[in-house]
């Protein structure tokens, strides 16, 4: 069994490296401020406690993953290692710089992998003399928890290191897709219309946050609205994410961040880690109440569901991933009800186009563009999956 290495002891570096440990790999993890790796250590035994007593977890098992994490003191211990997987801050010139040292570490058969959820897997790639080897590794946060990750190669990657990493991840008892080097990849490139149309129909006055939130909870069976979940996700996070992905695709309407969301980014109101975004968490603060008006939650359910079946339409139509991984990346990614394609067949769709349809008409914006695949779809009366 191979050693993993873990670049990086924040929430997501120290989840990975607990996943890989429950499931008998030694993992070695390394960060470049040796405070944070204390902490991180320390934050570990505490979660792993609490598991056990939660009973969903005896002491020796915990006892087990503990005793198989190593936190180095200096990153030349990668060189044990069969497959590291960088877990850092989102910056590209910093990953490549990482990537390009860490290829004087390690072994010539060495697996590098990045965790980034939005950056370019090729670009990293590039930083090293052996690009064949780098893929991207997208866990989901909290990575113990979240079942989906999505197994990224770049262009230059090797199609054999594809398949082994994917096998490897899928034993750790994870679900992955395959999916292209696109900006965003599946979910975080398909998830931005639930967060952008609904802050598009606040900033029109067409329903305030409460009422957007109940709409999709209560008649789209989401977990969490939109706003809800933005601000559980943290606007540093979230805004960020948006901004990346509407960069790197060359600032497509569709993707397209809001001055809303940027002015909470700005104002440091990041949501519930720092006790405001668009809701108000301090204490004493009263949460607005929804106006649960049926007629006005369809209208908002159907407009923000057409614009994620859009993308996901688009998504499967240029080659991004399959059918079936689009819609287990939504479901298993970010916890949607349903896969958003079967959603489509479900709703109709010829009833999508012709929401989308009725807001290109009305807004004039490239944003509400309907794909192709869904036109030539309700042309030839086809579903996306047919009986």
């Amino acid at each position: 069994m191979i050693k993993i290495g873990i670049i990086g002891s924040g929430a997501m570096g120290s989840g990975i490296a607990q996943v890989a440990a429950s499931a008998g790999h030694e993992v070695i993890v390394y960060d470049s401020d040796p405070v944070a790796a204390g902490t991180a250590g320390t934050t570990l035994r505490k979660t792993l406690e609490k598991l056990v007593e939660k009973n969903k977890m005896d002491s020796a098992g915990a006892e087990g993953i503990l005793s198989r994490i190593t936190f180095a003191g200096h990153s030349a211990r990668f060189s044990e290692c069969g497959l590291v997987i960088e877990a850092i801050v989102e910056n590209l010139a910093v990953k490549k710089d990482v990537f390009s040292e860490l290829e004087n570490i390690v072994s010539p058969d060495c697996i590098l992998a990045s965790n980034t959820s939005s950056l370019s897997i090729a670009s990293i790639a590039a930083a090293c003399k052996k690009p064949e080897r780098v893929l991207g590794i997208h866990f989901f946060n909290p990575a113990p928890l979240m079942p989906l990750v999505e197994i990224i190669p770049a262009v230059q990657t090797d199609p054999a290191r594809v398949t082994f990493s994917k096998e490897l991840i899928d034993t750790w008892g994870k679900s992955t897709v395959i999916c292209k080097d696109t900006p965003g990849f599946i979910v975080n490139r398909v998830a931005r219309s639930f967060y952008g149309e609904a802050i598009r129909m606040m900033e029109e006055g067409i329903a305030d946050m409460a009422t957007i939130d109940w709409a999709m909870k209560t008649l789209g069976g989401f977990r969490m609205g939109p706003f809800e979940l933005m601000d559980f996700i943290g606007h540093d996070v979230n805004y960020k994410v948006t901004e990346t992905v509407w960069e790197q695709f060359f600032y497509d309407p569709r993707f397209k961040p809001s001055l809303s969301q940027k002015r909470l980014y700005e104002a440091k109101r990041f949501g519930r880690k720092s006790g405001i975004g668009f809701y108000d968490y301090r204490e004493g603060a009263v949460m607005p109440a929804a106006t649960e008006d049926s007629a006005l939650g369809q209208l908002i359910f159907t407009r923000i569901i057409a614009m994620l079946i859009n993308e996901a339409a688009d998504s499967l139509y240029l080659g991004v991933a399959s059918r079936d991984d689009l819609d287990m990346a939504m479901m298993k990614g970010v916890n949607y009800p349903k896969g958003l394609l079967a959603w489509a067949d479900e709703i109709g769709v010829d009833m999508v186009l012709d929401t989308l349809e009725a807001l290109y008409l009305e807004y004039g914006e490239d944003r509400y563009r309907p794909c192709v695949l869904l036109k030539k779809m309700v042309r030839d009366r086809q579903k996306f999956y047919p009986n």
